[in-house]
Formats: C-alpha cells, structure tokens, sequence
C-alpha cells in the first residue's frame, strides 16, 4: 500500500492530513476503496471520516481501541446490526455520526462515558429503545427553551440542565417521567408552576429547582413521591403554605425552601421526618412558633429558620438534635423567653446565631459544654449577665452580643462583670449572689449628690448635659450639627496632614484620628465637590442611617457621619493591621498571612458580601471591591470597608450610571453597561481571592482592563487549564497560582486552597450569568465541605449528581457532567 503525506491549511491554521491511495484499505472486517478515507492529526486528536462509499456489514468493535480519536464519522453507508457498545471506550470523541445506515436496537448506555461528546448523529437508521435516558447539559451557557421532544421522553432516568440561562414555563416543558431518579433544573430562569403531576415520578429521589422565577404554591401531591430524599426549591417566588403532606416522605434528608415567599406556621408534620439531615426554611414569611416536633428529627446536623417570623420561646426539644453540627440558625425573627438549658447539649455544633429576637435572662452556663463552637452571634436581643466561659465567647467580636440589655465578660468593649457578682450552680439552675445592702446604700447617695447639683446649677447643669451627651455620642447621625466632631478630628488630624493618611480609594481619602476622647477612628474624607450640597437630602439621611444599623463581623462599622462647609466625613471604626492590599504588598507582613489566615480572609469577604448582597433590604452592591476596600484587625479577621458608599454619593444628584471601582477589580460588563449588579460585586470577589491565594493582582488571568468584553486567549487558556488540572488533581494547585514567598500548603490546606481557586475563577468568567452567586460562594465555602465522615452528610452538602445515586459518595463530588460542551441528539 502506497500512502503520500500531503500538508494542508485550514482556516484554524495547519494540519497534518494521512491521505491514504492504496484501491484499498482494509479496516477491521470492511475494505474502503481507494480516496475515500482520510485520517487526518489535529492538535487535539484524529479524525476518521469513512463516509458515503456505502460500506457493509457490522461496524467493527476494534474501533474502540482507538482512545485518541476525536472524530468518527461513519455516516451514509449500509452498516447494520447494533451499535457496538465499545464505542463508549473512545474518551476523547467529541463527534460522533453513525447517521442514515441500517442499524438496529438500542442506542448503548456505554455512549453516556463520551463525556467530550459535542455531536451525536444517529437519524436515519432503525434504532429501537429508548432514546434518552441520561441527559446531562448542566454548567454551561446554553439559553432558549429546551428541546420540545424532552416532555416525552419517558425513558429518562436522569436530568441535569443546571446552572444555564434556560427560559420556559417548567409545567408546559417537561413532563411526567415514569422511571426518573434524578432531577436538576437550577440556576436557569424556568417560570410556571410545579405541577402537581410530578409527584408521579415515583422513582425520583432528588428534585432541585432552585433559583429560577417559580411561582403559585408548593402541591401537596409531592407528599406522594415517597422516595424523595432531597427536595430544593429555594430562591423562587414560591407563596402559600408549606404543605403538611411533606411530613410523608419519611426518606427525605435535604428539605431546602429558603428565600421564597411562603407564609403559615411550620408543619409539625415535619417532626416525622426522622432521616432529616437539613432543614433550610430561611428567608420567608413563616409565623407562629416553631414545632417541637422538629426536636424528632435526631439526625439533623443543619437547621435554618432565620429571616422569618416566628414568634414565642425557642422550644427545649431542639436539645435533643445532638448531632447538629454545621449550623444553628434561628435570627431575625420574634421569638422571646429565655434560651433553653438544653441547648447546650449541643457539644457538636459549630455555628450559632440567635441574633435579631427578643430573647431575655441569661445565656446558659451549659453553653459551656460546647467546646466544638467557632461562631456565635447573640446581638440585639435582651439578654443580660455574664457570658459562659466557653473559648469562642471569649473570642468574639463585640458585634456578636451588642444590642443587649446588660451582658458583661472579659472582651474588649462589655461592660466587666461586677466583682461582687458570684455565680453558684444548685439542681441545674444559675443562682446569683448579690451583695445588696451597699449597693443600694451607694445608689441613694448618688441620687441625693445629682438632686443637690442639679438644683445648685439649675439651667447651667441642663446645658452642660447637653454638651456632654453629644460628646458620648459623638457620631450619632442628626442629633447635632457635626461641628463639635469636624473640629476634633481636624485637630486630630492636624487639618489632614497627608502624614495621617492611611489610604486613598475611588470616593475618598482615608485618615487615622485619635480623638479628644482616646478613641482611634478611620475617617473618610469623601470627595463631594461636584455637588456641595448631597447631605441636604432626605434620602441621604435615611441611607447613612441604614448603613449605620449594619452590624457584621466581616463589616467595617460605620460609626456616623459629619458636615462641615468644606469637607464631608464618614466615621468608621479602626483597624490595627490596615489594608489587605497593602499587607500583600509588604513581604514580612505577606509571609504573616499564612495559608490557614488567607482562607479565612476570603471566607469573611464572601461572608460580607453575601450578607450585602441577600441579608440587607434593600439588598446593598458595593461596587469598588478590591483588596484596598478590606481590611484586617489585629486577629487578621477580614472587614470589608466602603460599602455603599457609591450609592450614597448618587442620591439625590446621579442615577448610578458612572462608572465605579478600582482599575482591575471591575466587572468586563460595565464596559457597555453601567448599571451594577450583584454579579459585578462577584467578578470583583474573584480578582480579590486570587490576588490573596498568589499574593499579587491576578492580571494575567483576567482581560487587561478588567472592564473589556473578553479575555486574551491566552489568558483564557490559562484559566481553563488551570481549572482542568484543579478537577483533575483537586489537590495539586499549579505553582503560578499560590504565593511563592509562602511554603507549599499541607495537604488539607491544599484542599481548601483548590476549592477557593475553582471557585475564584467561575467569579471571573466575561458573562455575568454563568457567575456563580455569593450566596453559593459562600455554601461552598462553609464548615460543610469538612464533613466527609458519612454518604449522608456528604449527600446533603455536595450532591451533584452526575452519575447513578447508587454510586454513593463517589458521584456526588463530581461537579459537572458535560465539561462544558453540547450534546446534540439529531
């Protein structure tokens, strides 16, 4: 056989083609006349294409031997017989056409591990079975409807169209799927109703419709499909009551209804739902008290009922959910009473926030017990006495317990326990000795002393009060003209001596004062010439009030503001370590920032920011995130600082539609649009993880301006191979990816440092839409990925789903199926 090597040029460039000119060439048990086969070598595989020379016989299994393959086109022949299932072996076929043949029988479930796959042609032949069984499209970009014919394909085991921009009504265009197992329809802008008729599917186990535009109620026939065990129906528009017919599915261990608009009181039902890992009901409407049936549920280790409005005490059942263990939320709501003893049995839980109540007496001595918490948050409510001894309420930040009526403990900024206060246990319960008599003896004598001076100074004592409350409260908002405040801070400042700088940013710059007073505060100069007058305006009162009110451990506090006829001045508190930026800038301080602190640095910026983004309302975009606009204390604990601090600047004289942040930070779509989004806020969040994780601005993985529409291509191969090897090897990170001046991470670190990078560059990506949410960083992020101590809870917290259910913890870490590329049935 004589074969001649020809070079030829194709619009993508050059490529090596093997022409073969033999009268024949034998292949496997068929003969291809001369011209009619090229095998052509491309940079990413070889392509076959044996077409229209109408060959017979069987299409040979040897076939799939060939691994390097990328295209095997085989169409317009006479093969017959069955569709060989070794064609599943030939791993980088992205194409594969077997179209108008004779071929017969079932298309082989071995063609579901093409995972390449971008083309499939099978029209034309005499294929039986069902078509579809396994259609996996999710994590891509794809948009429209979805293909009519999918409504009847009753053969489908499982459906994945996740995270897309797929539009439709749900009830219209998909239907009831006798034998499906598995269903993901999230992060898509699916509309309509859940169809009642879907609680036929009485072999599915896992229904996710999360973050789509849902409406109407949740049917109570779901209650039928009894082997459900993982239910998400989050982020939609879901009304009405939550059905007590959901108490049936006695399989269930996920139940995720969050950020919906529902109403009523929580099922007691639910308390029968004895294999119920996770409960999520945060974000509604709900009312009345929380059920004490929910205290059955003793596999619980997740439990949100935060963001709602529940009322009356906290039930003492929820004691006995011993094995909570990632988070215990029950704030912003209306519940009162006293905390239960119980609730310190909880020696296994590591988040709790029962903030935003109306909670009275003291926090239990048995919270003690709880050696395993890391986060705890008891703001605004009415509690009092002295903390527990336990490590993480001596370490907390002040926030955690403000707003209460009178607690004392040794952390900076409470009020100290009085020494006379002794705190004895008897039968469980916390008695207090107090030493009275001299107390009250004290306490008529002082009223006697302000009785006598009152009446010595009459008017002059009133005015000197006067004075003295706007010094305490120097940076409440509009109890005073600010001129007190402007003039110590210019003397603190020395008339703002660029020797007091601390930072410049895009709406200001930022001096450090150390008031009259002793206190440290940072004060920013905000750059208001272009319109003199903005602090006139009602709404601006009403937005520095609301900016006020935020209280975050991840939040830089706003202290107040003030005028003065030249400058006007936002007051925050003071940070000892200063910026993120410019620690990483500085190399003794950068090798500081070890691993384990740059990990929590970027969780407290998602938490932030996520807290901006879905816990604040109106919902607050900060718009110029970057590494300058966080800042550390001394613990390195990251606060984020500058927020909303462009929207303030608009009121009352823009529309928002200048361009804001900083050079590097900004999102690719406000080149064209200047509307910002919580998206924008993301990209940002990105930038700002890689710069912490490789220690300097991650230019080259990004498009140069950081506002252009799209990537260089290399850049863009950059990022996808760094992405391919973190999948691949989740505990490998490329070099150019970590911060030299730092050791390479151990290998727990590495895991978590792997999770933040995948997660980082999905935040960068040009299309806003396929951005992931901060709200899904931050799940991401949680204490959760830690708990692979069982297929349950690894079941709850990283399920994807890509392969059988059956497959256990192996398929639920996989986090995609389609890598990215379509999959077209024709």
């Amino acid at each position: 056989m004589q074969i001649s090597k020809k070079q030829k040029l194709s619009s993508n460039g050059s490529r090596a083609c093997i022409v073969i000119t033999s009268h024949f060439c034998h292949l496997g048990h068929f003969r291809v006349p001369r011209k009619t086969a090229m095998l052509s070598i491309h940079a990413i595989g070889l392509e076959l294409v044996v077409k229209m020379v109408m060959l017979q016989g069987h299409i040979p299994s040897s076939l799939g031997n060939l691994t390097s393959l990328s295209l095997l086109n085989l169409g317009n022949n006479r093969f017959v017989g069955t569709i060989p299932p070794e064609l599943g072996n030939m791993v980088s076929l992205k194409e594969l056409r077997i179209n108008l043949n004779n071929l017969t029988g079932p298309i082989p479930p071995s063609i579901g591990n093409l995972r390449g796959l971008k083309v499939l042609s099978v029209y034309g032949n005499k294929l039986s079975g069902g078509i579809l069984q396994d259609f996996c499209a999710s994590n891509n970009r794809f948009s429209g409807t979805v293909p009519k014919g999918l409504k009847n394909c009753t053969s489908l085991t499982r459906l994945r169209l996740d995270r897309n921009h797929f539009v439709g009504n749900i009830t219209e265009d998909f239907g009831v799927y006798p034998v499906v197992d598995y269903i993901d329809l999230s992060y898509n802008n699916f509309e309509g109703e859940i169809s009642s008729n879907w609680a036929r599917c009485k072999n599915m186990t896992s229904l996710k419709i999360s973050d789509n535009n849902i409406t109407g109620k949740i049917p109570p026939e779901l209650g039928l499909a009894t082997k459900l065990q993982y239910l998400d129906l989050s982020s939609n528009q879901l009304v009405g009551v939550i059905p007590k017919e959901l108490g049936n599915l006695k399989s269930l261990f996920n139940l995720t209804l969050s950020d919906n608009k529902l109403i009523g009181s929580i099922p007691n039902e639910l308390g029968n739902l004895l294999d119920l890992a996770s409960l999520d009901l945060g974000g509604n409407g709900l009312n009345g008290t929380i059920p004490e049936g929910i205290g059955n549920c003793l596999k619980m280790i997740n439990l949100n009922l935060s963001r709602n409005s529940l009322s009356g005490v906290i039930p003492w059942q929820i004691g006995n959910l011993v094995s909570l263990q990632v988070l215990l939320d029950i704030s912003r709501n209306s519940l009162s009473g006293e905390i239960p003893l119980q609730l310190g049995k909880l020696v296994s839980l590591e988040d709790l926030d029962l903030s935003h109540n109306n909670l009275s007496g003291q926090i239990p001595s048995t919270f003690d017990q709880m050696q395993s918490l890391m986060s705890v948050d008891m703001s605004y409510n009415n509690l009092e006495g002295p903390l527990p001894d336990g490590k993480v309420f001596t370490n907390a930040p002040l926030e955690s317990f403000m707003g209460n009526k009178a607690l004392c403990g040794n952390i900076t900024g409470l009020m100290p326990c009085p020494r006379a206060l002794n705190i004895s246990k008897r039968n469980g319960k916390d008695r207090v000795i107090l030493i009275t008599a001299p107390i009250i003896g004290v306490g008529a004598l002082c009223i006697i002393v302000a009785v006598a001076l009152y009446l010595l100074k009459g008017g002059k004592g009133e005015k000197t009060r006067k004075l003295g409350s706007h010094r305490e409260n120097m940076f409440s908002i509009w109890s005073f003209d600010g001129k007190l405040v402007y003039k110590d801070i210019n003397e603190a400042t020395e008339g703002f001596d660029a020797k007091y700088c601390i930072g410049e940013g895009g709406h200001g710059t930022v001096y450090k004062a150390v008031l009259s007073t002793g206190q440290i505060v940072a004060v920013k100069k905000l750059k208001t010439a272009q319109n003199p007058g903005f602090v006139k305006g009602k709404n601006f009162e009403a937005e520095i009030e609301a900016l006020s009110k935020i209280r975050h451990r991840n939040i830089v506090k706003l202290n107040g503001f003030c005028s003065h006829a030249q400058h006007s001045l936002l007051v925050y508190e003071y940070l000892e370590r200063g910026s993120l930026g410019k620690l990483l800038g500085n190399a003794k301080e950068a090798r500081e920032l070890d691993w384990e602190k740059r990990i929590n640095v970027i969780k407290g910026i998602a938490n932030a920011l996520c807290y901006m983004h879905y816990d604040c309302s109106p919902p607050i975009i900060h718009r110029d995130v970057s590494s300058n606009n966080v800042l550390l204390d001394r613990d390195y604990e990251a606060r984020v600082s500058d927020f909303g601090t462009a929207r303030l600047l608009c009121l009352d004289s823009c529309n928002l539609t200048e361009l804001a942040g900083t050079y590097g930070y900004i999102a690719p779509e406000l080149a064209y649009t200047t509307k910002p989004t919580k998206k924008c806020d993301v990209y940002s969040f990105g930038v700002v993880a890689l710069e912490v994780i490789r220690g300097s601005h991650p230019g080259d993985l990004i498009s140069p301006s950081s506002s252009s529409s799209a990537y260089t291509s290399s850049s863009s191969s950059s990022a996808a191979s760094n992405t391919s090897l973190l999948e691949s090897t989740p505990n490998l990170i490329p070099k150019d990816l970590l911060d030299t001046r730092l050791p390479y991470p151990a290998s727990g670190l590495a895991h978590e440092i792997a999770i933040i990078i995948k997660l980082a560059l999905e935040c960068i990506k040009d299309d806003p839409h396929v951005r992931p949410t901060m709200q899904y960083v931050c799940h991401q992020l949680q204490p959760t990925r830690k708990l692979a101590l069982s297929n349950s809870i690894e079941k709850i917290m990283s399920w994807n789903g890509c392969e059988s259910s059956s497959e256990g913890a192996k398929s639920m870490r996989s986090s995609s199926c389609s890598s990215g590329h379509k999959v077209d049935i024709v």
